[in-house]
C-alpha cells in the first residue's frame, strides 16, 4: 500500500500542474477569441467570462486524460531517472504492479472524463450557443465602437461607422457592404450619411434604417456594368428581438438522443463521447512503458516522444470522426478502430524485451 500511495502520488503531482497549465492555455486562448467582441460592443463582459468558463468545461474532457497521460510518462520517468525503478524491480516489484497502479488511479479520471463528455459537454454547448443567440438578438448598431469594421446578420454584411451620435442613438456616416449570394456576381454597397435601429413590430425582427442613402450594386468580376440608387430611407432586417428556438446542433443534442438517432454527424458525435473513458484508461497505461528512460537523462526525456504520439493519436481520431460524419466510415467501425490500434500500440510496447514486465512470478 506504500509503495501504491508513492506511486500515486508521484503522478498526481505532475498531473495538477499539466492540468492547471493547460485550463490557463484554453482560458487564454477563448479569452483572446472573444474578449473583442466585448471591446467592440457585441457582446458584454459578463457574457464573455460565461462563454470562456464554458469553453473551458467542454476543454476539459480532453485536458483530463491528455494531462494523465503526460504526468504518468513525467511521473514514473523520474523514478526511472533516479534509479527508484531500478531499485524496486529489484526487489521483486514487476512492472505489472506498476500498471495496476496507474489503471486503478485513471480509473476515478475516466470516470470523470466520462461525465464531462457524455452529459456536461451537451449541456455546455447549449449554454453556449443560447449566449450567442441572445449577443445577436441585443445587438444594437449605436453601441459599436466607431472607426471599425463589423461583421453582422448572417454572417454575409459588414458595416463601418465613422461616428456615433450617443445622444440621438444614431450613427453618422455609415458603410455597410454584403457579400453577393451564389449565383449574383453584383456586390452591394450602401453608404449612408445616418442611420439607427429599431424593433419592426409587424416582424418583430431588428430594423437597420438608412437614411439618405447611396446603394451601389457594383459588378464583383470588374466586367458589365453597375448601378446607383438614391434613397431617403433605405432598410435592412436583421434577427429577431426576442430569442428563437435554436436550431438543432449536433454538439448540444443529448447523448440519449444520440443513442437512438441513425444520422452519421450524431453516431460519430456519440462516439466521440464515448471515447473519453476509454482512451484515458488506454493513454495512461501507454504512458508506463514510454515513462523508461536511461538513468540521468532527465525526467522529461520521453515527453516530447510522447507528445508527437498523443498528436498523433488525436489527429487520426479526428480524421476517423470526419469519416464517419460524411458516410465514409461505417458505424460499427466509427472511431473504435483507432482505439484498437492504440491497444496493439501498447502492447508491443509493453511486451518489448526492453521492459521488465514479465520478469517476476506474478506477471506471468
Amino acid at each position: 500500500m506504500i509503495l501504491n500511495r508513492y506511486l500515486i502520488a508521484e503522478i498526481i503531482k505532475p498531473l495538477i500542474s499539466m492540468v492547471a497549465v493547460l485550463v490557463i492555455i484554453f482560458a487564454a486562448h477563448s479569452t483572446n477569441r472573444y474578449l473583442a467582441d466585448a471591446t467592440f460592443g457585441l457582446m458584454s463582459i459578463k457574457t464573455i467570462i460565461f462563454i470562456i468558463l464554458l469553453k473551458v468545461l467542454i476543454a476539459l474532457e480532453v485536458v483530463l486524460p491528455t494531462s494523465l497521460y503526460l504526468s504518468v510518462i513525467v511521473g514514473i520517468g523520474r523514478l526511472y531517472n533516479d534509479n527508484e525503478m531500478t531499485a524496486l524491480f529489484a526487489s521483486g516489484v514487476s512492472l505489472c504492479r506498476v500498471l495496476a497502479v496507474v489503471f486503478v488511479l485513471s480509473l476515478p479520471v475516466a470516470l470523470l472524463g466520462g461525465s464531462l463528455s457524455l452529459a456536461v459537454r451537451p449541456w455546455a454547448y447549449e449554454q453556449f450557443f443560447w449566449l450567442k443567440a441572445k449577443a445577436k438578438a441585443e445587438f444594437d448598431v449605436t453601441r459599436l465602437k466607431a472607426g471599425r469594421f463589423y461583421k453582422i446578420g448572417e454572417g454575409d454584411r459588414f458595416i463601418f461607422i465613422e461616428k456615433i451620435d450617443q445622444t440621438r442613438q444614431r450613427a453618422e456616416g455609415v458603410f455597410m457592404e454584403k457579400d453577393p449570394k451564389e449565383g449574383n456576381d453584383l456586390l452591394e454597397v450602401v453608404y449612408a450619411k445616418e442611420a439607427y435601429q429599431r424593433l419592426d413590430p409587424a416582424t418583430g425582427r431588428q430594423v437597420i434604417f438608412f437614411l439618405n442613402a447611396c446603394r451601389y450594386e457594383l459588378p464583383r468580376t470588374g466586367e458589365g456594368k453597375g448601378r446607383v440608387m438614391e434613397s431617403a430611407q433605405y432598410t435592412v432586417s436583421l434577427w429577431p428581438k426576442e430569442i428563437t428556438p435554436l436550431e438543432y446542433k449536433t454538439k448540444a443534442a443529448s447523448t440519449f438522443y444520440l443513442a437512438r438517432s441513425k444520422n452519421p454527424s450524431d453516431i460519430a458525435e456519440l462516439q466521440w463521447r464515448m471515447l473519453s473513458p476509454l482512451s484515458t484508461l488506454l493513454l495512461a497505461l501507454l504512458g508506463v512503458p514510454l515513462s523508461r528512460i536511461e538513468t540521468r537523462k532527465g525526467k522529461h526525456a520521453n515527453l516530447p516522444i510522447g507528445i508527437i504520439i498523443y498528436g498523433f493519436y488525436y489527429s487520426i481520431v479526428t480524421v476517423a470522426k470526419l469519416g464517419v460524419q460524411q458516410s465514409q466510415i461505417p458505424p460499427w467501425l466509427g472511431i473504435w478502430w483507432v482505439q484498437g490500434l492504440l491497444a496493439v500500440v501498447l502492447l508491443i510496447l509493453l511486451l518489448n524485451p526492453s521492459q521488465q514486465c514479465w520478469s517476476h512470478p506474478r506477471c506471468r
